[in-house]
């Protein structure tokens, strides 16, 4: 299925649209750059995996999902959470370790989590969140809810037990799921080929009875038309559906990897298909988008990030007394 929005369809909704598609990636990927430097500083303690190069699917897909929707994620959900509207000061602080953080800095950047945008995190076991989302949309379900549960995860997640199970019980039950496999070709340093017998992942979904879809997941614009036509499907059937994104990510996997498992070339030559200059370009040919206005994107973006660091440095440390508090259940009331 070509999924590829065709030139002349430039109304100005449209226009603004597009515009807001290009501002989200720009804030994950100058958020990301921003986190990076933060954490060389020891601002930014614990563990930290960058989501640069992949923010056309973060992106692309919540365009297909209303705020009734429910969304889980991996640990290098950043780029997720800010492309659903989880505040960008309040991720800072989390990943600072303050109260003020979305986990009240508990959780630090593997661990995000607002309820309050249906984000049900940021989780750090690869491949645990997947039969939690099988849950949570069962749930939906059951109470007759209109809503779809999206589930973002990484090809390495897709080698794992738990996604079988999930995939087996998900089709089983006719669920209203939303698997999105971002597809990025490493699970850390181990590339797919070592870590797959079949690296066509669309066949394993294909294996329990379930509709998949394959979408270039460096092209922001078919990522949103494949997630519409996803998500439009799974409303109207109630079944699940896999989606595979293939996208690259930039950076290596964690500040801690040396990347000695890829070639630099593999890299670039992957640098030249960036979701971001693409679709600068793209709007910059169909109807005249001007450097100057990209220049506008870019400096609000960098007056949220700075809002955002200077929140984050203002927050507050908890309290040596209340570190012990959520061990068990306990409702939250600031």
């Amino acid at each position: 299925m070509d999924t590829t929005l065709k030139a002349g369809t430039a109304g100005q909704d449209n226009v603004d649209h597009y515009t807001n598609i290009l501002y989200q990636m720009q804030l994950i990927r100058r958020f990301e750059e921003r986190s990076a430097e933060l954490y060389t500083q020891s601002l930014i303690r614990g563990f930290l995996h960058l989501y640069v190069g992949e923010e056309a699917v973060a992106v692309g897909v919540m365009q297909a999902l209303t705020g009734e929707d429910s969304i889980l994620s991996t640990y290098r959900e950043h780029g997720h959470a800010l492309a659903r509207g989880v505040d960008a000061g309040r991720i800072m602080a989390e990943m600072y370790g303050k109260q003020e953080g979305c986990s009240r800095g508990r959780g630090g950047s593997m661990h995000l989590f607002d309820a309050s945008k249906k984000f049900y995190g940021g989780n750090a076991i690869v491949g645990g969140h997947l039969p939690m989302a099988v849950g949570m949309a069962l749930a939906a379900k059951k109470q007759g809810k209109a809503s779809v549960t999206c589930c973002f995860f990484g090809e390495g997640a897709a080698a794992e037990g738990e996604f079988h199970e999930a995939m087996n019980l998900a089709a089983l039950w006719s669920v209203p799921l939303l698997l999105v496999c971002e597809n990025n070709l490493y699970a850390m340093g181990t590339a797919i080929r070592f870590s797959h017998s079949e690296t066509h992942l669309e066949k394993k979904g294909e294996g329990y009875g379930m509709a998949t879809m394959v979408v270039d997941g460096m092209d922001v614009l078919k990522v949103e038309a494949a997630a519409k036509q996803a998500v439009d499907t799974i409303r109207q059937t109630g079944k699940p559906l896999l989606l595979v994104a293939n996208t690259y990510r930039f950076r290596a996997h964690s500040m801690f990897d040396a990347e000695l498992y890829r070639e630099k070339t593999e890299v670039e030559e992957w640098k030249q298909k960036d979701p971001i200059p693409a679709l600068y370009r793209y709007m910059k040919e169909q109807f005249g988008f001007s450097e100057a206005a990209f220049q506008g994107i870019e400096s609000k973006v960098e007056e949220e990030i700075k809002a955002a660091i200077d929140f984050a440095e203002k927050g507050k440390w908890e309290p040596v007394e209340e570190l012990t508090r959520f061990v068990h259940s306990e409702t939250q009331t600031n």
